[in-house]
């Protein structure tokens, strides 16, 4: 029987049922690794319903930092017979197949490894019921750190550290830890092949979610208000911020609290309250996904044409309707570029993995102050649920939150003018604005959805209407020398052909540069991080012939935006489509650019799995 050998190079799946309580034991183990050296990428793959369908948690180990998703799994530890057929067809040939050998099963491959472990009847020292349900979880953790060479006394500590307060749990857990390890040093020492060897390519690297990231970006972007109605797979987001809050906003003196979480009743009442909030002064957002996009349309419409500051984090999740809540796209792209009705067009921000998270929240929220419009932080699932092995966050204790073009007293108490809330004065298309309450005869004007002039007031005149939106679309044009710039995979172009991507696509894109590298393919690559797009942008769209753009929705809505914002002609821009809910992986990247390359065009239009 064959064994794939490798050193610190793997990838490894759990299948469990949802509701076992596998998901912290299956973190665990990728932390630990982490804690070894050696960089990982968890995948949590979950259903929407609370309880009893398979579930599975997918961990590619890379000292080289590949940490895109990979097709083709090294070992499955097997803990859900009702998806045994489908993991084991999974597995590649000398991969090794764990599972519990309480109960004895017959398995169709012969190319594969089968380890049993017999995992129920280890945990029968355990009087408890629920107990032995979920150490049986941490009893393959520890069968996994003897087998794989990973230091016990690594788990030992995120044992304790997991169970900080709660001291009882420590003891049953690290027992549980220890059952297995010794199962498997007394069982299977020569089974597995497969090695972690501690390694320093985790140094100046964190383990994090996106969703976390942006919690604390908005604490540090200034934000002191968070509206939001619970929807997978923002949520983590919006309670990541409350925590923050909890730690770093209470008044020292007084003990109160300096910030305020407001749960709504829907996704339009919680934007209506970021918009209110955002008007009278305060940093307010709301965090949410495609179908609260759909439902805040009209609200967002109104801080456009108001012009009131508002960020918007939106997580997306695979579509359309209720679509996969708990699978990851990037299909929400032309419904935030364009969201409302009317003439409307929007600021979007596509961070690429945690740190560009906490980054980009933290701009966020200068951006709409600066523009005075809403702000859309497009994340996704993959990018926003799971963690990542990302660069240590930095922090400039000089820097200054910029709040744009703001009156206060002194600036109203020496206009000689009339105050006109909406008049262009410095030719960028952004007005100047006040604070309710700022002065208490100058600078007020009525906030209104209804068609107004420079100074506020209501008007039917067709002609001040279309200068008013002449001037919106000027602001954008502002936008786009000031929003983030792309990112190039080299100091200058060096090929016709260029690859257009953006978002949590960026880790597999990297990945299949490399590949396609070594294959000889020439090709230059441009992520994008920002709408508008600005200069750089069209200058690497005009220097090359063919240009490739990677997304992970069906309609490839970013060609669509490219070529309804610069007149690009179709022929020139291929679509590389991935939409079936899972992260691209590189293998599907090159394979479609290769293919298309050969003469086989419809291999890179058509995509749907990977």
């Amino acid at each position: 029987m064959s064994k794939i050998e490798s050193i610190n190079e793997f990838v490894i799946k759990f299948a469990n049922v949802n509701g076992s309580g596998s998901a912290s034991a299956n973190q665990m183990f990728a932390k630990g690794v982490f804690r070894s050296g050696i960089p990982v990428s968890p995948k949590n793959i979950f259903p929407s319903n609370i309880q009893g369908l398979p579930t599975w948690f997918e961990v590619r180990v890379s000292e080289k930092g590949y940490l895109g998703r990979k097709d083709g799994i090294d070992i499955f530890v097997a803990m859900n017979p009702q998806s045994y057929y489908q993991d084991l067809q999974e597995l590649n040939s000398g991969g090794y197949f764990i599972y519990d050998s309480s109960w004895e099963r017959k398995f169709d491959r012969e190319d594969v490894n089968v380890l049993g472990i017999p995992l129920v009847k280890l945990c029968l020292e355990f009087p408890n019921l629920k107990q032995r349900l979920l150490f049986k979880n941490l009893v393959y953790v520890g069968a996994l750190s003897f087998m794989l060479g990973i230091d016990k006394e690594i788990y030992i500590k995120l044992i304790e550290e997991q169970f900080k307060g709660k001291e009882k749990l420590i003891a049953p857990n690290i027992r549980a830890l220890e059952i297995g390890f010794e199962y498997a040093k007394e069982n299977l020492e020569d089974a597995c092949d497969i090695r972690v060897k501690k390694s320093n390519k985790t140094d100046g690297l964190i383990l994090t979610s996106g969703n976390d990231a942006a919690g604390l970006g908005s604490v540090y972007g200034g934000a002191t208000v968070c509206a939001w109605y619970p929807i997978t797979p923002s949520t983590s987001m919006a309670e990541s911020f409350t925590k923050y809050c909890e730690d770093l906003r209470i008044d020292p003196e007084t003990g109160k609290n300096n910030f305020a979480i407001i749960q709504a009743e829907d996704e339009l009442a919680a934007v209506g309250m970021a918009i209110g909030a955002n008007w009278n002064g305060a940093r307010a957002f709301t965090a949410t996904s495609g179908p609260g996009i759909s439902l805040m349309g009209e609200f967002i419409g109104l801080a456009y044409f108001s012009e009131v500051p508002l960020v918007i984090f939106n997580i997306q999740r695979g579509g359309p309707s209720t679509g996969m809540p708990t699978r990851t796209q990037q299909s929400d792209i032309l419904a935030c570029a364009f969201a409302s009705h009317g003439d409307t067009k929007h600021v979007l921000l596509f961070p690429s993995d945690p740190k560009e998270c906490f980054d980009f929240a933290v701009e966020a929220f200068d951006l709409a102050d600066q523009l005075q419009t809403p702000v859309f932080f497009m994340s996704d699932l993959d990018l926003g649920m799971n963690d990542w092995s990302t660069p240590e966050f930095e922090w400039d204790d000089s820097r200054i939150i910029n709040r744009g073009k703001v009156l206060n007293y002194e600036d109203l108490e020496n206009m000689d003018t009339e105050y006109g809330r909406y008049n262009d004065v410095d030719g960028d298309g952004i007005p100047y604005r006040t604070y309710p309450g700022t002065h208490p005869s100058k600078g007020a004007y009525f906030n209104r959805g209804t068609s107004h002039d420079a100074f506020a007031r209501y008007t039917e005149d067709g002609k001040i209407h279309a200068e008013v939106l002449l001037r919106l679309s000027k602001k954008y044009q502002t936008a786009s020398k000031i929003l983030p710039g792309p990112k190039f995979n080299q100091d200058k172009n060096t090929s016709s052909m260029g690859v257009i991507y953006f978002g949590s696509t960026d880790v597999s894109m990297q990945e299949a540069l490399d590949s396609m590298t070594e294959e000889g393919i020439a090709i230059d690559a441009m992520r994008i991080r920002s709408f508008p797009f600005n200069l750089e942008v069209w200058e690497f769209i005009e220097d090359h012939d063919l240009l490739f753009i990677v997304e992970q929705n069906r309609d490839g809505q970013m060609r669509t935006l490219i070529m309804a914002e610069g007149g690009i002609i179709p022929d020139k821009l291929v679509s590389i489509l991935c939409f079936d809910g899972q992260p691209i992986t590189a293998d599907f990247i090159s394979t479609k650019i290769i293919s298309h390359l050969s003469g086989k065009p419809e291999a890179a239009l058509i995509g749907g799995t990977s």
